[in-house]
């Protein structure tokens, strides 16, 4: 407890007996009765060998229970284990390599590092550090070609995450960083931790072909990364039809069924091929595990086809259709509840550009806009 505060009141013997109050802070000082604590209580790390001088291997983390001005900053001291200088210790308490190390020359080392906290008179506390030298990398990282599809309203794209790069690498103590082509960080970045790919605001509609690589240190290797950025047109949600399907979630749509089922879809309800099958949205379904497609068909002169004619080529190709996912149901209007008949009912669509959501899988990603249905009656 930090402090009290004390009410303290006097009265006198008098008839009637008259009396005063006042209050009486107590503040507690801290006094350093604490010694810095290490977490874990010591540490084993590895290095490979033949990393370059000035190598991270150790980040040392320690708490105080006393107050601000008797804890931090700590001072850290490598006490034993460092005769030959091997090591270096910042006032991070980041320990990193002084030397170039060699499997062959010694496998380990067993350092025996010192805290002392800022407060008087100081208090210190140590901790052991084992630090393994391995073989350096053998195995170069493999990773998965991506493909990532973004579909947003003219020009209104806000940008975020559209996807991650999946690599591995065989050699255990292997840590993987993702890189980007400085000329393309204008339009997308990648996180060197993760591999998440960030696109930045404002993409235009084409192909962007990405130049970005994978190290563990010792080998780098091209990754394919493939971005298609589609920009919807106001008519396209006009002529829009929807494809509920069922038991299946978003990531499994897109990474199993999208490419089987866009195909399979074309050959059902396209009249040329040079006409077009816009996947605008896919999102599921509230409070089940159906997962509706909003798609739109547009023709090579440029208009779109009509929801009805949409429809009626689905039902009679239904049956192929599900040879690929099961359908729940084909929707043009979505009328339930409401007391009108089909024919008067109306509705609306609207794209929320601003509330993308990101399916991402190892190989595909598909961004798209969330998008809402407003349905009334006419009659």
């Amino acid at each position: 407890i930090s402090g009290y505060s004390l009410v303290v009141q006097a009265r006198d013997s008098g008839t009637p007996p008259l009396s005063s109050s006042v209050t009486v802070n107590v503040d507690i000082s801290d006094v350093n009765d604490n010694s810095p604590v290490f977490t874990p209580a010591n540490y084993t790390a590895v290095i490979q060998e033949n990393k370059p001088v000035g190598t991270s291997i150790l980040q040392l983390v320690v708490t105080d229970k006393d107050s601000f001005h008797n804890g931090p900053p700590f001072t850290f001291t490598i006490l034993t284990g460092n005769e030959e200088e091997e090591f270096t210790l910042d006032p991070h308490g980041v320990l990193r390599s002084a030397v170039i190390f060699k499997h062959m020359v010694s496998t380990e080392y067993v350092l025996c590092v010192q805290a002392k906290d800022s407060g008087k008179p100081q208090q210190v506390s140590h901790t052991y550090v084992q630090v393994r030298v391995i073989e350096e990398s053998i195995h170069k990282p493999t990773a998965i070609p991506l493909e990532i599809f973004i579909v947003t309203m003219e020009d209104d794209f806000p940008g975020g995450v559209i996807g991650k790069i999946h690599a591995t690498d065989q050699d255990v103590y292997d840590v993987l960083t993702y890189t980007l082509k400085s000329e393309q960080k204008s339009l997308f970045k990648v996180n060197s931790h993760d591999g998440k790919i960030i696109a930045l605001g404002g993409l235009d509609n084409g192909k962007y072909v990405l130049n970005v690589s994978v190290s563990d240190g010792r080998f780098q290797v091209p990754i394919d990364v493939v971005v298609h950025v589609e920009q919807l047109l106001q008519e396209m949600l006009q002529n829009t039809v929807t494809i509920r399907f069922e038991n299946v979630s978003p990531e499994d749509f897109v990474g199993l069924h999208m490419h089987g089922f866009r195909r399979t879809l074309r050959n059902a309800v396209l009249s040329q091929k040079q006409d077009s099958l816009h996947i605008i949205s896919i999102q599921p379904v509230a409070g089940s595990s159906q997962l509706d497609m909003l798609f739109a068909v547009q023709m090579h002169s440029g208009g779109f086809y009509k929801p009805a004619y949409l429809i009626q080529k689905l039902s009679n190709a239904r049956r192929h259709l599900e040879n690929v996912i099961r359908i729940s149901a084909i929707l043009e209007k979505n009328c339930s509840g409401l007391d009108c008949q089909e024919q008067h009912c109306e509705q609306s669509l609207s794209i929320d550009s601003h509330s993308l959501m990101t399916y991402s899988t190892a190989r595909i990603s598909f961004v798209c806009p969330r998008f809402y249905r407003n349905v009334r009656c006419m009659c």
